[in-house]
């Protein structure tokens, strides 16, 4: 790994030091080195913030994994790109090309930041309670950034590397962990800690707004036992969310898309936004929006939604309409009622949900004035309440239990009649139906639930009906899992192995 080798002293101190501001600002504050930097309150704040900046490029957030989950049976790729293409037809072709041979790094890059603050709290001159904040917050962003990568590169037969964060950076490669349990049982151990330190959402000052806090552990902690299997914790840790918590769902689903909404109580943990001064924070809203925005604004029109997505839900189901403007639609967009219609979609569809900061003039400070990097001001979410609610149900599940309550919950914001007697079907019903488009990451559960390779054998279509992405050959034993970044596989001199099949 490269990046080890790489990683500045103060990884993104020394050129990029954030202030503590609600927009996680960078400010140049000259070169420290490790040894004389960590010393008092300001300095760890500082050391902290510096986690947050690497999250707002616009290939972490914005696009970037995304391209993974653009793989799935709800959406196709809007514009020629053969990166994008590839991903999706499960080539190899898309291997040393293009955004997603960076995301590896990216993560890493967090990760030694995190590390960085991890091995250094305990010399900083500053009370318990604020030693403790900050700690937290770097387990909790350690840990975000190894389930990213341990869900999308590792498997059965191999891990990622775990970086020893009681040392400083090894300019020797480190192999990949046994096997992802190895990756998820660290990530268990650090979330566990994290969620003692952390405060709650209600005790963080407005201007932390977006940083993690004791609810967001315990809700990826569930995520993390789902993906191990685990039914039993991770039941419980969504339980901890949903009683000690303090997280409802808001009344209509719309409005969890609203910025004026970006730290509700649906809120989990996001990507905090601002498109006022510096364009920071995550740009896949504009990555949705129609290419050229109808000639006034500069949409990207990426990941449009397929009919099979919008065929799946069921009449009188609110999420719809919220999710999916379709060919004919009405929508309003730089402050003027539209009909929806479409130059750019391969499927006469694109995504509603993120639409909301659009419909205001765009001069009036809610989209980014730089249409080249198409920021809102909506804090885009990585995980929601919502989600926490599905985990508990899918858990009792596969437990043997029974789900009705919180599946019902999910339904009844959704417009629909309870359901009794609920079963796996159902859950991957809501789910999909209330996690379109999110980061959820539709392509994950199929494969995870072993389902990818029977949907993916099934085409596409438009809104007309006709095949707009042809079936695809998934093959489980290769595609669970992603390809290594090949400049991680070349700059570890091989000690990084590649994933058997790609």
């Amino acid at each position: 790994m490269k990046f080890l080798n790489t990683i500045i002293v103060i990884t993104g101190l020394s050129a990029s030091l954030l202030s503590c501001t609600n927009e996680l600002d960078i400010q140049p504050e000259g070169t420290p080195t490790e040894a004389s930097f960590w010393k008092t309150e300001n300095d760890l704040i500082t050391g902290a913030n510096a986690m947050y900046k690497p999250l707002s490029d616009s290939e972490f957030y914005g696009r970037g994994f995304f391209w993974f989950i653009n793989a799935s049976d709800d959406m196709v790729t809007g514009r020629s790109k053969s990166e994008a293409d590839n991903v999706k037809n499960f080539s190899s072709n898309y291997i040393a090309a293009g955004d997603l041979e960076t995301q590896w790094n990216k993560r890493y890059t967090v990760i030694g930041v995190a590390n960085r603050v991890i091995r250094n709290v305990n010399n900083i001159q500053a009370s318990q309670a604020v030693k403790n904040k900050y700690l937290g917050e770097a387990l909790f962003m350690s840990s975000r950034m190894y389930f990213e990568l341990a869900y999308s590169y590792g498997n059965e037969k191999a891990g990622v590397p775990i970086v020893d964060r009681t040392k400083e950076p090894d300019p020797n490669p480190i192999p990949r962990a046994s096997n992802v349990m190895e990756n998820y049982n660290y990530i268990v151990n650090d979330l566990k800690k994290a969620a003692e330190l952390l405060p709650s959402q209600a005790e963080l000052p407005a201007k932390d707004y977006g940083r993690p806090h004791k609810a967001a552990a315990w809700a990826l902690l569930s995520k993390v036992y789902l993906f191990m299997k685990d039914w039993q914790n991770a039941a419980y840790w969504a339980n901890e969310v949903m009683t000690k918590g303090n997280r409802t769902l808001l009344n209509n689903y719309s409005d969890v898309f609203k910025a004026e909404n970006n730290y509700s109580t649906e809120y989990i943990w996001s990507i905090p936004s601002t498109p006022k001064f510096n364009s920071v924070g995550s740009i896949l809203p504009g990555v949705m929006l129609e290419n050229k925005g109808w000639g006034e604004y500069n949409g990207w029109g990426y990941f449009q939604p397929t009919k099979e997505l919008y065929d799946e839900y069921e009449a009188g189901d609110l999420r719809r309409s919220a999710t999916v403007l379709k060919l004919g639609d009405k929508f309003t967009f730089n402050g003027t009622e539209r009909i929806y219609a479409s130059s750019n979609s391969l499927t006469g569809y694109q995504f509603n949900k993120y639409m909301d900061a659009f419909k205001y003039p765009l001069s009036s400070g809610h989209v980014s004035a730089n249409g080249d990097y198409p920021c809102t001001d909506l804090a885009v979410p990585i995980m929601r309440y919502a989600e926490v609610i599905l985990i508990r149900a899918e858990a009792l599940l596969m437990s043997g239990g029974n789900a009705d309550a919180e599946i019902n919950m999910i339904r009844k914001r959704a417009g629909l009649a309870p359901k009794t007697g609920c079963t796996m079907a159902d859950l991957k019903h809501e789910r999909r139906c209330e996690l379109a488009g999110e980061w959820a990451d539709r392509h994950r559960d199929l494969v995870r639930w072993g389902d990818a390779q029977s949907t993916y054998a099934q085409p596409l279509h438009g809104i007309d009906g006709k095949v707009v992405w042809a079936a695809r050959n998934f093959n489980p034993a290769t595609h669970n899992v992603w390809a290594v970044p090949q400049a991680e596989i070349v700059n570890s001199h091989g000690v990084i192995k590649q994933n058997e099949g790609w």
